[in-house]
């Protein structure tokens, strides 16, 4: 098998010809370095493709963006008023320092300003980059596009001190919030669909699982992302979850949603995944796609460690619906990216 037709089958909970190796991504690795190709042609790699178009304020605001040394700040012009955002850049890293909503005042605001969708140009453009992504990789791969399901919008607009706050004092207007959210964004990954992608990474849950506990995650995350999850199966695209942190109590929930697989299902002392008993109550529907940690395990351990855990953990997790694979996190290195190599030489 191609590694493409390899990551597929395991996508389905099928066996493929050996478990797949799945590096996220290119790390800190150039991709036209020869290792980066090393990592196209070795091992069976994850790709994301962005589209730059927010479906959830679409062309609402006339955007005006302010840079000064290290620091930019967006604002956002509507009939409503104002929003403003504020980041900040380090050596090392960069976040925001201020969000444009900081009370359920501030989010009515926001909902009253009126919804402009995106255009059909830019969905287009958008589905494009997918496609390109696809084309570079050929048969190589998996290509998904990264999306942010509907309760990325409040937790994108107000801090997390905010968002836990307007759970805890305004939950009917943080449901409204999600609730308009997915309104706008089943349009978008429809036009999507029709334009190419067939492929999806949703990211958003673990602002919910890891802030916010179960209650709100059945709302806020399980009833919007059933509806988004089935509009991508009946244009037979994949629906591939990402939700970091302690993630077993949530399985039987993200199993309601109908996702095809999820990632990045981290181990202890980083999480709290055993991943035997996370196949079980996932019931054979879900491909696991993870566990060995990318900075921890995959980028300090010597290989023959590394390899020695991956085979373990292939024993412990069978053949079929399971992908091995690092912890996502976008920042491994060389020594990790060589692991990921042998893993992939050593399941041969």
């Amino acid at each position: 098998m191609k590694s493409r037709e390899r990551l597929m089958v395991a996508f389905k909970c099928g066996t493929p010809d050996r478990v797949p190796v799945a590096p996220q991504g290119f790390g800190r690795i150039p991709r036209d370095s020869p290792l980066g190709r090393e990592l196209v042609e070795k091992t069976d790699i994850i790709l994301y493709a962005h589209g730059g178009v927010d479906p959830f304020i679409g062309n609402s605001f006339q955007i005006e963006t302010l840079t000064a040394e290290d620091t930019t700040v967006t604002i956002y012009h509507s009939p409503a008023g104002d929003f403003r955002r504020v980041k900040r850049r380090t050596a090392a890293t960069s976040a925001c320092v201020e969000f444009p909503c900081k009370t359920p005042t501030d989010v009515e605001r926001l909902l009253s300003v009126p919804y402009i969708p995106p255009t059909k140009e830019q969905i287009q453009r958008a589905a494009q980059n997918f496609i390109a992504e696809k084309d570079w990789l050929g048969g190589n791969g998996v290509v998904l596009y990264g999306l942010g399901d509907a309760v990325c919008f409040p937790a994108e607009w107000l801090s997390p001190m905010d968002f836990c706050l307007l759970w805890a004092d305004a939950p009917d207007l943080m449901v409204e919030m999600v609730r308009v959210a997915n309104e706008r964004l089943l349009p978008f990954v429809d036009a999507l669909c029709r334009f190419g992608v067939d492929a999806f990474r949703i990211v958003g849950g673990e602002y919910v699982s890891e802030q916010l506990g179960p209650a709100a995650y059945e709302e806020l995350v399980v009833k919007p992302d059933r509806d988004l999850v089935a509009l991508m199966h009946s244009h037979g695209a994949l629906a591939y979850f990402h939700n970091h942190g302690p993630i077993m109590r949530y399985l039987p929930m993200i199993l309601r949603i109908g996702v095809d697989a999820l990632d990045p299902l981290e181990a202890p002392p980083w999480g709290d995944c055993d991943i035997a008993e996370a196949k079980k109550l996932l019931k054979g529907r879900v491909c696991l796609v993870g566990n060995l940690d990318d900075m921890e395990v995959l980028d300090k351990l010597p290989t023959e460690e590394v390899v020695r855990r991956g085979l373990e953990l292939v024993e412990r997790a069978g053949p079929d619906g399971f992908v091995l694979s690092g912890t996502a996190s976008g920042i491994y290195g060389e020594h990790a990216a060589r692991n990921f190599i042998a893993l992939a030489e050593a399941l041969r």
